[in-house]
């Protein structure tokens, strides 16, 4: 959602703190925004200095032009996802206080905001805006004047908002201070030499340092040029845990591509490879080092719940079809959002996995921390380290995918699959469910993937010409069974995100029992076709749904295994795949549907790293 920046340093007042704030704030345009703003504390000045604008970055950045802000030591930035007010000027963050002299900027929803506005509106204070935050700024400015220390008044706020926020603010009292909280919403430490940094994610600083420290739940924070200093929110010192970056700033450009998630897209060989790496021990069995829960326990696990939201969604349905294969327990999946809501039963026997991208996915993160108060042990699967997330689960798979900047999510739900994969070995593994041979045979098929992936990469030209033809079609609808229906539906989402048409993904098997009423004269339907070397009647099967539609008059596009001919009399197009075994085969069957997405939004000229309406890292429930 938001993106903040913070940064501080020793120097003379220079362009410098500007320069890293928005240096910051385009990196974390990933996160979706809809305006975006600077605050600069400027020495021996009354007031601080502020910029902000509806819309792109590219406005913030014509205002300064016309109007440049003068050269300071330290500074906020932020991008906004509109929550309280619409997305103008006046709503868009830092809020300004204490006359000027304050500015705070706020990523998260304040629960509690009116009756606190209401306390505010009784004492005579003006409000300029619609938004949750400004309220958060009058009070730091009561705080403030009262103590004198903001580090003490950010606390002293902190402990009376409820909901969720990271609140990051600085004081024309104080140009070599930007004081930070966090609570339910994602705050990373950058450290640099003469000055330090502040993020919503390590994206916003990666070009200036890999240096981080990782904060805790209900810690606020201060950043000088020469320290970093962290308490709770009662005042206790805290500490974080330091730890260095493993990607850098050319891990986030585009790389020669046109877009970011084109590029992602062509990162998931590598993705896929990275995420498989370092998991075997010298005797060639599985070894989870970060799953840090007793294996006696893991052995009586009779039930596994894997709770994520969209993509991620998806990336579990998948993963459900392999763990109960190898592994016979039961898998539910759930969407975090409804999880906790519904009564589900949970036992000390169950095993929750959350599957996050971020990390930060509130939905998630509250059914992380109802499933733990129930007794359950959860496992996270993430591709952020230092994220909350896996800092509150049991134990964590990282995904190794490198950083995803488009919305859409490509390379995160390849890497989760794989993860699942993983997860679902080591759990036969450890159970006796398989043998070590079979083990070893379905990880030895596991690292072929990559390359197949390459493969499909390599020839995807056809994919391209199709989607680029359908530019004006107003409705897709996608087809699977079995591994095929998740894929299906995470082809459908693709399309909705970045191409805003209708499409939806349904199994193949309820054609007959409503959807088929959709078939008309020139339908588009993309149907995932399973392996012919499977189960000869799945496939059998879904070779007569393409014949149902296309009796209708709908054109079909299918996605088939290179060698099968049974399609080919059905078939409008046939997008190819390499053979692999049925349950890897959604690591190869998607890539062709999210290349046709992102070239068919291209082709109607849509931004398909920012999609409308959406963000990257959905921050609040």
């Amino acid at each position: 959602m938001c993106g903040i920046v913070g940064h501080v340093t020793s120097q003379q007042p220079s362009g410098r703190t500007l320069e890293v704030l928005l240096e910051g704030l385009g990196r974390l345009e990933y996160r979706g925004y809809d305006s975006a703003g600077v605050a600069l504390a400027v020495p021996d000045t009354p007031k601080v200095a502020t910029a902000k604008r509806a819309g792109k970055l590219a406005n913030l950045r014509a205002a300064l032009e016309q109007h440049p802000l003068p050269a300071a030591t330290a500074g906020i930035g932020h991008t906004r996802w509109a929550t309280h007010g619409a997305p103008t000027d006046v709503n868009a963050h830092p809020h300004v206080a204490d006359g000027g002299r304050l500015a705070l900027i706020h990523n998260g929803i304040v629960e509690n905001f009116v009756p606190l506005k209401a306390e505010l509106l009784a004492e005579g204070v003006e409000f300029a805006s619609e938004t949750d935050t400004e309220v958060a700024a009058h009070l730091l400015a009561r705080e403030y004047a009262a103590s004198g220390d903001l580090t003490a008044a950010l606390r002293g706020v902190a402990r009376r908002l409820e909901g969720t926020f990271t609140l990051l603010a600085v004081h024309a009292d104080h140009p070599d201070v930007v004081v930070g909280a966090r609570h339910d919403s994602p705050l990373v430490v950058g450290l640099g030499e003469g000055e330090n940094f502040l993020g919503s994610d390590v994206a916003a600083f990666i070009a200036f340092t890999r240096e981080a420290l990782e904060l805790g739940q209900d810690q606020v924070v201060t950043i000088t040029p020469d320290a970093v200093t962290v308490t709770d929110f009662d005042g206790n010192p805290a500490e974080g845990r330091r730890y260095t970056v493993d990607w850098d700033a050319s891990a986030a450009e585009k790389g020669g591509f046109g877009s970011f998630m084109d590029k992602e897209i062509h990162d998931q060989p590598k993705a896929v490879a990275d995420t498989l790496l370092g998991r075997l021990d010298e005797r060639g069995r599985l070894q989870l080092d970060d799953l840090r829960i007793d294996e006696a326990l893991l052995r009586s696990v009779d039930k596994i719940i894997v709770v994520a939201c969209g993509t991620a969604a998806y990336a579990g349905h998948v993963a459900k079809y392999a763990i109960e294969h190898w592994c016979r327990i039961p898998v539910e999946v759930e969407l975090a959002h409804e999880f906790r809501y519904r009564d589900p039963i949970v036992t000390p026997r169950t095993l929750v996995v959350a599957v996050s991208q971020s990390g930060e996915t509130m939905d998630t993160l509250m059914a992380v921390r109802h499933a733990r108060e129930q007794g359950a042990k959860v496992v996270a699967i993430v591709n952020t380290h230092g994220s909350t997330i896996p800092r509150e689960s049991d134990a964590v798979l990282y995904t190794h995918a490198g950083p995803e900047i488009a919305v859409a999510s490509t390379k995160a739900f390849l890497s989760q699959i794989t993860a699942a994969y993983v997860l679902g070995l080591y759990l036969a593994q450890l159970r006796g469910n398989k043998f070590p041979d079979e083990i070893r045979q379905t990880l030895a098929e596991l690292r072929e993937m990559p390359a197949k992936i390459q493969i499909i990469l390599d020839r995807a030209q056809k994919v391209r010409d199709v989607a680029r033809s359908m530019a004006d079609e107003k409705s897709v609808l996608f087809l699977g069974r079995h591994v095929g229906y998740p894929v299906a539906m995470e082809g459908a989402l693709k399309l909705k995100e970045l191409a805003y048409i209708h499409a939806e993904g349904f199994a193949a098997g309820e054609l007959k029992h409503g959807p088929i009423a959709l078939i008309d004269e020139g339908q588009a339907v993309i149907v995932v076709v399973p392996s012919p070397k499977g189960r000869d009647s799945l496939h059998s099967k879904v070779v007569s749904n393409i014949q149902e539609v296309r009796a209708r008059g709908a054109r079909t596009l299918v996605v088939a295994e290179d060698g099968d001919d049974d399609v080919v009399p059905f078939a409008d197009e046939v997008f190819r795949i390499p053979a692999s075994p049925t349950l890897l085969s959604p690591l190869l069957a998607v890539v062709p549907l999210q290349i046709f997405a992102c070239e068919l939004a291209t082709a109607k000229g849509l931004d398909v790293d920012q999609p409308r309406n959406l963000a990257k890292s959905v921050t609040v429930e």
